[in-house]
């Protein structure tokens, strides 16, 4: 036991000398989060739009005024001719136009009925999706404010409520899609770069005839990264609660434990492509092509599962990240314990034992 600790420690001294290394593992975490944060969101705000208002009155314009007040919209054109929006179209930003027909707020007091137009952009279908939904919340509520709570007649009233998320933040999705590109990066990626980089320096055979048993020199040299992947996953934690407000709903404990779990399935995943490569370069290669992709496109991080094909939201099911993110959204934003992450948890728990078992059996055919 004595020489495997001295071996871990001698493996932390090796990382903690590499400044490169330290600055991918803790410098990566922090620009991504920060980048995905606050650069990188699907809310839109200050969205060009113009007005084509035929009404003129009080009504049209405190409309106008409440849509600018939400912060998603800034009036940039107001037009005089229905002929003037296709040319607001081509020739500047716009995203949307207003058109508020004649007596608007006559017609809405006594006609109980008064028809407004948006007309998008289209060519962007998400952010012309996107608009129309925010402007349509924003016509509901002045509705709701001008007549009262009373129905109106051939009005459909809509009852919209958001559950886990209400503000509908954009970060509250990429928080657990981060953390867990981010562990699958350290964890995987280097320790498939670590474990081939004895084998290309020709160091890990002066390794195998050390007293340590080949088993105890695998274990001394990821160990310092499933430490390192933990304090990350703290890291991350800190950053999404104390900058961008994520919240914790359930148990903590729980959670650090889920992510003690992910990080043990992803180095399981580096040591089995450690035994499979010879080179720091096919490591890395395979590594980004094998992990880092799938875990952007095919785990729910960035595009929905449930918009794709049958047969990519199968393939989905193979990759560890897919129930991570899973486990991460039903603890933090859910409040859920156990119970309702427990078959994810069984998932990852059996990747686990089954990367260490074809690692343990390739890496005892390779010493054979």
């Amino acid at each position: 036991m004595r020489q495997f600790l001295v071996f871990v420690r001698k493996e932390c001294y090796h990382i903690f000398r590499d400044k490169r290394t330290l600055l991918i593992l803790f410098g990566m975490p922090v620009v991504l989060i920060v980048l995905f944060g606050f650069a990188i969101t699907n809310e839109i705000h200050q969205a060009q739009i113009a007005v084509l208002d035929h009404s003129q009155d009080a009504f049209s314009h405190r409309l106008i005024n409440r849509m600018t007040a939400s912060g998603h919209f800034a009036v940039s054109h107001y037009l005089s001719s229905r002929d003037a929006v296709e040319t607001a179209f081509r020739e500047g930003d716009i995203k949307l136009v207003l058109v508020i027909p004649d007596r608007f707020g006559h017609d809405f007091h006594h006609a109980r009925k008064a028809p407004l137009q948006l007309i998008t952009d289209s060519s962007d279908p998400n952010t012309a999706t996107t608009l129309t939904n925010y402007a349509n919340a924003i016509i509901m509520q002045y509705q709701e404010e001008m007549g009262g709570k009373t129905d109106l007649p051939l009005t459909i009233t809509t009852a919209v409520r958001m559950e886990y998320n209400p503000s509908l933040k954009g970060v509250f999705l990429f928080v657990p899609g981060v953390m867990t590109l981010i562990l699958m990066l350290v964890s995987a990626m280097m320790t498939s770069i670590t474990i081939t980089r004895e084998k290309e320096l020709g160091t890990m055979e002066i390794l195998l005839v050390s007293p340590l048993r080949p088993l105890l020199i695998i274990a001394g040299k990821v160990l310092p990264y499933i430490a390192l992947s933990f304090i990350i996953s703290l890291l991350i934690l800190a950053m999404g609660y104390w900058v961008f407000g994520m919240p914790v709903k359930g148990s903590l404990v729980l959670l650090l434990l889920e992510c003690l779990l992910f990080g043990l399935t992803a180095l399981s995943l580096g040591i089995l492509i450690s035994t499979i490569t010879n080179s720091q370069q096919t490591a890395m290669m395979i590594s980004m092509m094998g992990l880092l992709l799938p875990t952007i496109l095919l785990s729910g991080f960035v595009f929905p599962l449930e918009s794709m094909p049958v047969p990519l939201r199968v393939l989905s099911n193979i990759f560890p990240a897919k129930w991570f993110i899973i486990i991460l959204k039903n603890i933090m934003l859910k409040g859920g314990g156990l119970q309702q992450v427990w078959l994810p948890t069984l998932i990852l728990s059996g990747m686990t034992v089954f990367f260490l078992g074809l690692s343990i059996r390739n890496f005892k055919t390779r010493l054979s």
